[in-house]
């Protein structure tokens, strides 16, 4: 999935009790330094099984980057740190599996401890760090679990408590959690066969992080195994500051062959290997693999190669016989989403989300009929709770408002009777216990950075997890003087359709008028970027020098019903660039824009669509900042690809209209093109092929790439150069107007 690099930060708190009087200048220098400008954002928030302690992992206020594992005791709400990732660590460097593995999760610049596992018992937590394991008791006490110079991938606590597992050397590993040796479960990984891992493509696109599901009980494992002997190898340079590296990466690009997946169940001894049947045809995509709640099914989700039929097996783990007990087929151009909002239920039915309707709503399948829980012209987002005892469901949508996430109930015995549990005004998130009977919300809006909070089933808040008020000691309340408000809007595209835009000006003087940096990552599959959340330090740092922030979600983008997205089928780079034209004429009619001062800014996706913007209108932008684009399809991996576009040999038509290549001649207006030198998903041939095009074509632009960056180009000092490169890049091209 081609991620979003958007501008990120704070705004102010509205429930600031005093307006400072002097503001503190904000720099780039401060935008990128420790502690974060949003205040303390805990991760990875879970309850404790009995729920007297909540964890979570917390940035260090002299390294934002680097996360402890802490506990807060919700009845007295204090709060002490569990696990010092800098004590126990050794500081080992990472395997290239799990560097790359935390490069799809897009917690690449992360370090210390960046997840955990609770045991069943409530007594333990499994910490993973530096590439070992460790087991932490309440006490605070560390004990070490691995010591090997092979990392550990994919390490839980198996469901009843009594195993860890991992992935080492491509090998399934079970290792008593009493203490003992660990067993190894298979044997033949290496070479291009791997167990118990995903495969690079459900890694990056599928939201699939592991390729093994332990069943209730401790009883049994399923485990995929996958050849990349028939994928493409890519020879990837990663070409660092004082040296350059070359792996011969499997690459699955567009067109080409996947990886080869089977799917076994086994014992915990390693006996027992049955294999699934997962139907004739081998070029499917292993989507997703569950156990029932009694541990006698396993429920596997396969998805055809052209993303059209989305098949849920039912396998009889004893035999590895699968039946399909029903099937999703999408409209004739258009694909099936994947989606991890279904939960099997304790009487054989099913809970399930389906765009079915053309917008994402939950379903209730019961002995072959399918129930309709919610329905309307909105989307529900996530399946956060079910109490199985109520037939309660709890879920997030965008029902009242399509700018905002709000946490929602309904009741399966009273379908479509649908309850609102949060405030309006706020985007949230949220988690539930197993028990689903508490909430972890987490809300913000453009006036307050994310809060964290427990509730009750109704929505009411217990305590404060981490209120995060922006007053006196918040590290963004010395520079409350100087932010401006976030202004929304909506304009049509050309065919009716409302497009939602935001807005932050500078404090605007009569006739003056004033440069747009217009930011857009205009892909599917991703979050909507236009949302009445937190948004933006360094959009209020571009304010400040004077420029006005603008975005805009255009057709395609996610969360907005399936016919919105559907439109660019086979048509990249069409209707979104037209609908992005669309919001630059329209601050083009703003009185206080200059409109010949538009600069267009976009990383990933958004850097595609700079390209694109670039090529198709001529005059219209200033100036362009293109980061980490795909400038080739082909060159892209085929799970994502071919969902939009197809096979490319089969409709190599479609492929040639998108790709940005071709009509690099086109490109008049100024242009910097930005790229990580170490990028294994835009292989950093897209920016390097592009350059060959307009160097050919005598169009001069500008390039700065990153050595030893990946597709996330940050960190420390290397966020505050990108940046100050960007600007003066644009101090250059759209020098300041005489008013």
């Amino acid at each position: 999935m081609l991620p979003v690099l958007c501008i990120s930060g704070v705004t102010a708190s509205a429930a600031m009790a005093v307006e400072p009087v002097v503001a503190t200048p904000l720099t780039l220098k401060r935008l990128f330094a420790s502690p974060d400008l949003s205040g303390p954002q805990p991760r990875a928030l879970r309850l404790s099984p009995d729920g007297s302690l909540l964890t979570s992992l917390r940035a260090r206020t002299d390294e934002k980057d680097r996360f402890d594992l802490w506990a807060l005791d919700t009845k007295t709400g204090k709060e002490h740190m569990l696990v010092d990732s800098k004590k126990i660590g050794s500081g080992a460097e990472l395997s290239e599996a799990e560097k790359m593995q935390r490069e799809r999760a897009r917690i690449g610049g992360s370090r210390g401890i960046v997840a955990y596992d609770w045991a069943p018992d409530g007594k333990s937590i499994l910490v993973p760090l530096d590439g070992d394991l460790f087991l932490a008791t309440l006490d605070g006490k560390v004990s070490r679990l691995t010591d090997t110079k092979d990392g550990e991938l994919n390490p839980v606590i198996s469901p009843a408590g009594g195993f860890v597992s991992f992935v080492r050397d491509q090998n399934l590993y079970v290792q008593p959690i009493a203490g003992g040796a660990a067993r190894q479960l298979t044997t033949t990984g290496a070479g291009t066969v791997h167990w118990g891992e995903a495969e690079f493509v459900a890694q990056e696109e599928m939201d699939r992080r592991t390729g093994y599901w332990w069943s209730p009980g401790d009883k049994l494992i399923a485990v995929e195994r996958f050849d990349d002997a028939p994928v493409g190898v890519v020879t990837r340079t990663a070409i660092g500051a004082e040296g350059t590296k070359v792996f011969d990466q499997r690459y699955p690009a567009a067109g080409t062959p996947n990886a080869l997946v089977e799917l076994y169940v086994m014992k915990p001894d390693g006996s027992a290997h049955v294999k699934v049947d997962l139907g004739d045809d081998p070029d499917i995509y292993l989507a997703r693999v569950d156990w029932t709640p009694d541990g006698k099914t396993l429920l596997v989700q396969r998805q055809s190669r052209d993303q059209k039929t989305l098949d849920m097996l039912r396998v009889d783990p004893e035999t590895g016989k699968s039946t399909v007990m029903f099937t999703e087929k999408s409209g004739g151009r258009s694909w099936i989403n994947l989606s991890d909002d279904y939960r099997a239920m304790a009487d054989g039915s099913l809970i399930w989300r389906s765009e079915r309707s053309g917008y994402g709503h939950l379903y209730h399948y019961r002995r072959g009929k399918w129930t309709p829980l919610t329905s309307g012209d909105w989307v529900v987002t996530r399946l956060v709770g079910v109490d199985e005892k109520k037939g309660r469901l709890y879920f997030s949508g965008n029902r009242d408002d399509a700018l905002e996430q709000h946490l929602y109930a309904v009741d399966i015995a009273r379908p479509k009777t649908v309850t609102l549990l949060t405030e309006r005004g706020w985007t949230n998130g949220a988690s539930m216990d197993a028990a689903a009977s508490r909430f972890i919300i987490t809300r913000s809006n453009p006036n307050q950075p994310a809060q964290t909070y427990l509730a009750d089933t109704t929505g009411k808040r217990i305590a404060w997890i981490n209120e995060n008020a922006i007053k006196p000691g918040h590290p963004y309340h010395p520079y409350l003087a100087s932010h401006e408000p976030r202004q929304f809007g909506t304009l049509k595209a050309e065919d009716g359709t409302t497009l939602y835009w935001e807005m932050i000006t500078p404090k605007l003087e009569p006739g003056k008028k004033y440069p747009v940096f217009f930011q857009h990552y205009g892909g599917p599959g991703t979050g909507q970027q236009v949302t009445r959340g937190w948004n933006g330090a360094l959009a209020q740092y571009l304010a400040d020098r004077g420029y006005i922030f603008f975005q805009i979600d255009n057709r395609g983008s996610f969360n907005r019903g399936k016919a919105f997205e559907d439109h660019i089928y086979h048509a990249m780079g069409t209707v979104e660039v037209t609908d992005q034209l669309a919001g630059a004429k329209f601050l083009k009619e703003q009185p206080f824009v200059d409109a010949d001062r538009i600069a267009t800014y976009g990383w990933s996706y958004g850097g595609y669509m700079t390209i694109k913007m670039l090529q198709a209108n001529p005059g219209v932008y200033a100036a362009g900042i293109s980061g980490a684009p795909v400038t080739k399809w082909e060159l892209y991996d085929t799970h994502y690809t071919e969902r939009y576009l197809g096979d490319p040999n089969k409709d190599p038509n479609s492929y040639a209209s998108s790709n940005a290549l071709a009509d690099a001649v086109k490109i008049s207006d100024p242009l910097l093109l930005i790229h990580g030198m170490s990028d294994d998903n835009v292989v950093f041939e897209n920016a390097t092929a592009f350059a060959a095009e307009m160097q050919k074509k005598a169009r001069p632009f500008e390039m700065m790439f990153y050595p030893g960056q990946t597709h996330r180009v940050g960190g420390p000092g290397i966020s505050e150069h990108l940046w100050t490169t960007i600007l003066e890049f644009l101090d250059r091209r759209m020098p300041t107007k005489k008013q």
